[in-house]
């Protein structure tokens, strides 16, 4: 028992009453996790969370994860007693406009939040991430003596998490990678919106992750914070994951309420908080009440933090003077910054009619990047082989060569995306995952989660359409360039060679504010002649004039992304040696050419030529805006079918006759 238990007591119950106050105030969000977990937080928060408020960034902070993000104001509740910059106002402005504590967490909104959670299991997956990339970074710069690297995951999941499919797939993972600085505090509280878990959930979770090789402890009372602390000063001492199973009740002190699903997600109304304030021995006045003597003892954070930073700093010091090459580049990493000359040896590809596959000019462009990069580390969920994304010069990414750069996500593509995530949510990583286009189906929610929280992940997607043949419709990917395109402050690369892949991958490495797709190919591509056609750096601006053909202003415009480009390269020629003004423009990206100033737009895409041309082996949906009301675009309107890639290429269209068709159709009509 704490020799303190009043101020314990009171500590905890301000958790509770400030959340539900906030929860009451906004008439809207979810009361029931801060009152059942309000003991669960405390403990980790004030036994054991390294953290300093006032540095957020510090990169030896434990982290702490919300995976419940539903629970929002408990973690707002956390970070504003412990003296982050969240002032009680914005407690009081929960859920309003403009407000920096929205309903669920939003990383890099509110100060002290490492993660956006909300989507059920997501967290939990970015922890796992976040672990994998603290054993690297360990192995990267700890030397004997001098742990640079040495911060824990701790994170509060719930019944609805561990229901997801993404956090199976990501404690399979974890339990292979031994990643024994991650502990999960499971909120057991039997309860989900739609009522008892009895209804759909009635597994044995503690044998589950047993089974997953974690090390699995059970608290019979989620209010026993002797229990709680010596379980996770238990799981400290395991090299295993941990999950703390803690029997707790949601809603805890709400007098009808607790216990239910009531208490999940509404306000409890006045007359019920009312009754758990008295139950609880709380003032009812004021509203948002904090005694002055729990304020002053959760401030502690700020001493604390402040000295642990400081010792930490001497250590920083001492290897700066032992390792100063090492120490040169862990600041550099943590800054975000590259290396001087960090491109200055990518291939340069010749000229090759035959060319190869964007998937094997990838696989060179990374393993030249790796060399000067070691900040880059990445893998496929069970596809190295194919999506070409091995880092030849290191080992694998496992528990016993955590200095390995290439992870072997097994076929896990929600998780693979979820973690990668939170691999770049760490300082020092510049992480990619790579898998079949058509599988980004399976990766939508933490790419959608990457673009809102402008995390840099890279996404590697090969196989990209049609053209990868036999393996049929259920392989190759019609409408997932459209969905990848329709998600905001996301941007995708479809190069056209191997030489726009070099730039596409340049482009990824430098984005640090939002992901980035490259979509490669299975088939090999010709690798254009750079002495003929504008040079592919023309990439960066997405799209670009790779050649005007006639000697007057064009009359039509051909444009394509991906392999397509060569179908618009062959038919231009032909259409200008039959007297056509023909401009070729290679389109490996919207959102970059977006970005442009409206004077390169006109210039690459006159607004005077409406004769336009659109080719791409996808849905045609999107391209109307590029081509115009006097348009066209040769797209697709159904699935793909199993034959050789060129043969259903041509079957459904991409061939350069039927390019050169339509182009025609198009002049004819102007005249």
């Amino acid at each position: 028992m704490s020799e303190n238990q009043p101020l314990q007591d009171q500590a905890i119950n301000t958790l509770r009453f400030l959340s539900a106050d906030a929860v009451q105030k906004a008439n809207s969000g979810h009361p029931g996790l801060p009152m059942g977990a309000a003991a669960m937080a405390y403990t980790i928060w004030t036994r054991h969370l390294i953290h300093n408020p006032a540095d957020v960034n510090w990169a030896n902070r434990d982290r702490f994860v919300l995976s419940g993000g539903h629970g929002s104001m408990l973690l707002y509740s956390l970070l504003h007693l412990t003296g982050y910059d969240l002032p009680l106002e914005a407690i009081k402005n929960f859920r309003q406009w403009g407000s920096i504590t929205p309903g669920h967490p939003e990383y890099g909104l509110t100060p002290g939040v490492e993660t956006t959670t909300g989507p059920l299991g997501q967290g939990f997956a970015n922890g796992v991430g976040m672990a994998i990339a603290q054993a690297h970074l360990a192995a990267r710069f700890n030397r004997p003596g001098q742990e640079l690297i040495d911060y824990r995951i701790y994170g509060i999941v719930t019944d609805g998490d561990l229901m997801e499919g993404v956090a199976s797939e990501a404690a399979s993972l974890a339990g292979h990678l031994k990643l024994g600085k991650l502990i999960y505090l499971y909120d057991d509280n039997h309860i989900s919106i739609d009522g008892s878990t009895q209804l759909a959930f009635t597994e044995d979770v503690d044998a589950r992750f047993a089974a997953y090789d974690w090390h699995v402890q059970h608290v019979k009372d989620g209010n026993d914070v002797d229990a709680i602390h010596a379980a996770i000063q238990a799981a400290k001492a395991d090299e295993r994951p941990s999950l703390i199973s803690v029997r707790t009740q949601i809603g805890f002190g709400l007098p009808t309420r607790a216990g239910t699903e009531k208490a999940h997600g509404e306000p409890p109304g006045e007359e019920e908080l009312e009754g758990a304030k008295k139950a609880l021995d709380w003032p009812l006045e004021p509203h948002f009440y904090i005694p002055d003597d729990v304020l002053e003892f959760y401030r502690g954070a700020l001493e604390a933090g402040a000295k642990a930073e400081a010792d930490w700093a001497d250590i920083l010091k001492a290897y700066k003077h032992a390792e100063p090459e090492l120490a040169a580049e862990f600041d550099r990493a943590q800054a975000g910054e590259l290396p001087v000359g960090w491109d200055a040896d990518l291939p340069e590809f010749e000229a090759d009619a035959k060319g190869m596959a964007t998937r094997v000019s990838s696989g060179k462009v990374i393993n030249a990047l790796a060399a000067k990069l070691p900040a880059l580390i990445g893998g496929s969920a069970d596809l190295h082989p194919s999506t070409k994304t091995f880092i030849d010069a290191a080992p694998d990414f496992q528990p016993d060569t955590p200095e390995g750069r290439s992870i072997r996500f097994g076929v896990r593509e929600h998780a693979m995306g979820s973690i990668v995530n939170g691999m770049n949510l760490s300082k020092g990583i510049i992480a990619f995952g790579a898998t079949f286009l058509v599988f980004s189906d399976y990766m939508r929610p933490p790419m959608r989660l990457a673009a809102l929280s402008h995390i840099p992940s890279i996404w590697v997607f090969t196989h990209d359409s049609i053209g990868l043949g036999e393996d049929g419709p259920t392989h190759q990917p019609i409408e997932q360039l459209a969905a990848i395109r329709a998600i905001p402050h996301a941007r995708l690369i479809r190069p056209a060679d191997a030489n726009e892949v070099r730039e596409a991958w340049k482009a990824a490495i430098q984005s640090r504010k939002q992901p980035t797709s490259l979509i490669l190919t299975r088939q090999s591509l010709p690798t254009l002649d750079r002495s003929r056609y504008a040079g592919a750096e023309g990439l960066h601006k997405g799209a670009y004039v790779l050649d005007d053909l006639g000697d007057k202003d064009p009359e039509i415009i051909l444009m394509a992304s991906g392999s397509e480009v060569q179908l618009i390269v062959e038919a231009g020629e032909i259409l200008a040696a039959q007297g056509q003004a023909v401009r070729l423009v290679s389109f490996p990206s919207w959102e970059l050419f977006e970005g442009q100033a409206q004077s390169y737009r006109d210039e690459v895409l006159p607004p005077t030529v409406h004769r336009r041309l659109a080719v791409e082996a996808g849905v045609a949906q999107g391209w109307a805006r590029w081509v115009g009301d006097g348009g066209d675009v040769i797209g697709l309107d159904r699935f793909g079918a199993s034959a050789p890639g060129d043969v259903v290429m041509e079957k459904l269209g991409f061939s350069v006759e039927n390019v050169l068709a339509r182009a025609k159709a198009l002049l004819d009509e102007e005249k």
